[in-house]
């Protein structure tokens, strides 16, 4: 406390209730190409729904990126994924000529409509609006707008029902002398193919209204009774599924201006230009995503301070993606897991040909040892209720999934192999369904089996790591129990930064920690540890570097991956007590 220079009471807090934070384990993490959706920009998606309304029903574009993200959603409700896009793609527009906006941020930053200098509607060189997203989709979307001042064709237009009066002046622009701002704004599916997801439609879907904007201003401070922005491109930015506006129509007058004295907002001159009835964008086309589009991709997901996850789930990336994700992500950050399949070409319709193929891949494609990647062994045949018909998906959803599970059912550090809480979802068929011999193969090179019991469903077989060194680490269950010590008492070690390296800081640390570990102990995760704080290792050498050392010592719970059960007959007068334990 400072110096009093006279006589007072001075109070103060302080505050040594600090304890070991519960840490995030059952986030996922996933880069996938999309025919729809906002790229390179993290989404959190919490159920195979939001993940369809925001990247699109599956296609055969897209249809392995998305059930691999589904299968990990069957499990679990926190993924965080982002859309690899190849600058080939582009939003549809106006004009037809197609643009390529990734997100909103791009949106805001290079194409918000703020000025009254744009060339007009139906001009080749206006764009105006444009799909919210990259891909094909885009050209379905029909944009209709009526501004103010249109009062007596508001009965007549195709839309009015949607409307409960034409538009006029906002409380906004009238509190201010202004006239005229309002406008309405309708988007239409103009074939239906975004209602089918990418299959062609009947006449029911086409011409179905998307969304209605209703009451928006062309004033660019209007606002709304609560504050918010009332502005149209900005609402539209902020609520459309579907549209960005980028900028205004020729032939208005002071759109994009605010509302002062005396100041009347014209809209298109008579409608000529089709504004009333629509413009339908064109111009959008999709590109698959290359391999460097995905690890820029992925590259959203490297920063731990700013996006939280603990399973990196692969899809079908090729072996350049996929030691990508090794050494850049899951290696860089030190708190994830990627988890890896093999190609489809390895495993599907391979008949004895998996176990070399994937050995191949595995030893010389991804020639990594790691304990933050795990490798399995199959693709799934699954049903696609969105266009009836099966479809091959790699299963390293489901085994990030699986991990999941067994957060939710036990704790991180149990193993999330075997028949207890193996079990897969959603399988029709593997690709194949290895044996004892092939799976003897697969497991001393760190591949995890995946296996069909008659009766007993499809189950994850095996719960090593790629790291190729005997260790406990290469056991998932220890990854992941270190993972999970490592990140909850890292985050609390952050409150003695900047405080003295003294006894009574060493103590205090050791009393966070050592509750800690108990509940971890008592909970099976641990079979021992001990916390060492103190002189011994911080040395006065230490502290004169500003330095601060804990050495927390580990005994690791392991899981059973062999049991020996030894049946021994013996004759009718022999006493157990003379034969136990001599064989």
């Amino acid at each position: 406390m400072a110096f009093q220079l006279s006589p007072g009471v001075v109070t103060t807090e302080i505050d040594l209730t600090t304890v070991i934070p519960a840490v995030s384990t059952t986030n996922g993490g996933f880069v996938g190409d999309f025919s729809w959706g906002p790229a390179n920009t993290v989404i959190t998606v919490d159920s195979e729904n939001t993940l369809a309304s925001f990247f699109g029903k599956p296609d055969n574009n897209s249809f392995i990126s998305f059930f691999t993200a589904a299968s990990f959603l069957a499990y679990g409700n926190n993924l965080r994924l982002v859309r690899a896009i190849n600058s080939s793609s582009k939003n549809a527009t106006a004009n037809g000529t197609g643009l390529l906006i990734e997100n909103n941020d791009q949106w805001f930053n290079n194409y918000r409509a703020t000025t009254t200098s744009n060339t007009g509607w139906g001009n080749t060189n206006f764009i105006g609006v444009a799909a919210r997203c990259a891909g094909t989709l885009g050209n379905s979307i029909k944009v209709a707008y009526l501004p103010a001042g249109n009062a007596s064709l508001f009965s007549n237009w195709a839309y009015s029902s949607f409307f409960d009066s034409a538009p006029g002046t906002s409380q906004y622009a009238a509190s201010r002398g202004a006239a005229n701002d309002e406008i309405h704004v309708v988007v239409i599916d103009a074939t239906g193919l975004i209602a089918t997801g990418g299959t062609p439609a009947g006449t029911n879907a086409a011409g179905s209204v998307l969304e209605t904007f209703k009451n928006l201003s062309v004033s660019s401070d209007a606002k709304n009774w609560d504050g918010s922005s009332l502005f149209y491109p900005d609402v539209i930015a902020s609520q459309s599924n579907y549209i960005h506006w980028l900028s205004h129509p020729a032939n208005t007058t002071n759109w994009g201006t605010a509302a002062t004295s005396g100041v009347t907002y014209v809209g298109v001159g008579g409608l000529s230009a089709g504004v009333a009835n629509g413009t339908t964008l064109s111009g959008g086309a999709y590109t698959a995503a290359s391999d460097a589009n995905k690890q820029t991709a992925w590259d959203r997901l490297k920063n731990a301070d700013e996006v939280d996850v603990s399973l990196l789930i692969t899809g079908d990336a090729s072996a350049t993606v996929a030691q990508y994700v090794i050494d850049n992500i899951a290696e860089y950050r030190k708190d994830c897991v990627a988890f890896i399949s093999p190609a489809s070409a390895n495993v599907v319709n391979n008949p004895s040909g998996e176990v070399t193929a994937i050995t191949a891949q595995k030893n010389t494609n991804i020639n990594r040892s790691s304990s933050y990647a795990v490798f399995d062994s199959a693709w799934k045949y699954m049903f696609d209720k969105y266009n009836n018909v099966y479809r091959w998906i790699p299963l390293n959803g489901d085994i990030a999934g699986l991990c999941v599970r067994t957060d939710s059912t036990r704790d991180p550090w149990f193993s999330p192999a075997g028949l207890n809480r193996g079990q897969i979802k959603n399988v029709v068929k593997l690709s194949w369904n290895p044996n004892k011999t092939n799976r003897d193969d697969l497991y001393k090179i760190g591949v995890n089996p995946v296996v069909s019991f008659p009766g007993e469903g499809t189950v994850l077989f095996g719960d090593k790591t790629m790291l190729s060194k005997p260790s406990a680490f290469d056991r998932i269950n220890v990854r992941r129990l270190f993972i999970v010590l490592e990140k909850a008492i890292a985050t609390a070690a952050k409150y003695s930064l900047f405080e003295f390296n003294d006894e009574f800081t060493r103590a205090q640390f050791v009393s966070l920690v050592d509750p800690f570990l108990r509940d971890v102990q008592g909970r099976r995760g641990i079979y021992d540890y001990r916390v060492v704080c103190d002189e011994t290792n911080n040395t006065p050498e230490v502290i004169d570097r500003n330095e601060f050392v804990g050495d927390i010592y580990i005994k690791p719970a392991r899981s059973i991956n062999f049991i020996q059960l030894n049946f021994v007959a013996v004759r009718t007068g022999v006493a157990f007590d003379e034969i136990v334990g001599r064989f």
